[in-house]
């Protein structure tokens, strides 16, 4: 197993210097298609702009590094809600559930969708409408991971994906596969890699695209209908690899050598390599008190995000967040409520995500 662990280690390094290779080609930015595969609909990620993947445990590993789902061997319920650029009408909703098989596997189910109001139906003889219509995004995933040894947990997961209107509907798979690796004397560095959003091409096809006129060029004239096909789009895969260590601010002032330390914090660096959009380079820090109280922010770069003028994000870079939880008796489950803010340039409502999780009791070594 040691030696399984090193080479895991290895295997780590090789990735992360080979990550020129998945940069993708900048001239194909913007030319893919199903973007909300980007979007972290948990409360305790966002806070950290997604920064925590060598770290991030439980369920919403679903939608960061698939196998931090390994970290926490216990049943966890839990669900969201994200006001995307409040006051737009644009609401994200998930819901996911994690449970253990065995001592060291976990199985999980995640339901995002996304859904954005009432929109006004135009066309060329209505251009000021005659009706609405209601975009829906719909994404589920089902993942596996595993707990090699204390030092390795590896995991992968398919992902449906749903786009439709009432006349015009896109279907696609995607695959993802992460790693994490654990060490330090306190297990106390983390690593991990995460590929995700690798799958299918995705084309919108559907009555919308159907055209009704009349052939006048033949005797007798006749009504046809022509199907316009679309093209085909990829989906927006990525490569992303952070690192991350825990500081026990108290371990000098513990009364035994067995006590457990109060005040934790957690540094973190992070790249992604996106192959459709603008790379990604960040850095966060996470305050933790008994596992009950955390304060999280972080900064997330990409190549002219402090020019209003060059940007391609609607994000300033900055995020924040923050988390309460308790545990329901000596020895029961716990209840943990989240929140993060991510501030916008254009418009400038921000993004507001909460999360409301629900842990069984477990002998899990996270430390949330």
């Amino acid at each position: 197993m040691k030696k399984f662990s090193n080479s895991a280690l290895i295997a780590l390094c090789a990735v992360s210097l080979s990550v020129n290779s998945f940069a993708g080609n900048k001239d194909r930015i913007g030319q893919s298609g199903a973007s909300e595969m980007l979007i972290n609909p948990w409360a305790r990620s966002t806070g950290l702009f997604g920064q925590n993947t060598a770290y991030v445990t439980g369920i919403e590993a679903m939608k960061n590094n698939i196998a931090g789902l390994a970290m926490d061997t216990a049943m966890e319920i839990g669900v969201s809600h994200g006001a995307y650029l409040s006051s737009t009408g644009i609401n994200i909703n998930n819901l996911a559930i994690a449970q253990p098989v065995g001592s060291s596997s976990v199985i999980g189910i995640n339901v995002m969708s996304m859904s954005f109001g009432d929109i006004t139906t135009t066309d060329y003889y209505n251009p000021d409408g005659y009706g609405t219509f209601h975009p829906q995004l719909l994404n589920v995933q089902v993942g596996f991971a595993r707990q090699f040894s204390t030092h390795v947990n590896a995991g992968a997961a398919l992902t449906y994906v749903s786009e439709q209107i009432s006349n015009v509907n896109a279907l696609g798979l995607a695959f993802e596969g992460g790693i994490q690796y654990i060490t330090g004397k306190k297990d106390n560095f983390h690593l991990g890699v995460t590929l995700r959003n690798l799958g299918t091409n995705m084309r919108f096809t559907g009555s919308g695209f159907a055209v009704s006129g009349k052939q006048t060029q033949s005797t007798p004239e006749y009504s046809a209908t022509l199907l316009t096909p679309s093209e085909k789009f990829s989906l927006p895969t990525y490569l992303n690899i952070g690192a991350s260590y825990d500081f026990y601010l108290d371990e000098h002032h513990l009364a035994t050598a067995t006590s457990m330390p109060k005040h934790k914090l957690t540094i973190m660096g992070d790249f992604t390599s996106n192959s459709f959009i603008n790379d990604y380079l960040g850095a966060g820090a996470e305050y933790t008190f008994k596992d009950m109280f955390s304060l999280r922010a972080a900064y997330r770069y990409e190549k002219g995000i402090t020019d209003i003028t060059t940007t391609t994000t609607m994000y300033t870079g900055f995020a924040a967040g923050a988390t309460v939880q308790t545990r329901i008796g000596v020895d029961g489950p716990t209840l943990a409520f989240d929140y993060s803010f991510r501030p916008t340039q254009r418009p400038a409502n921000g993004v507001h995500m909460f999360s409301v999780r629900f842990t069984r009791s477990s002998k899990s070594k996270s430390s949330e």
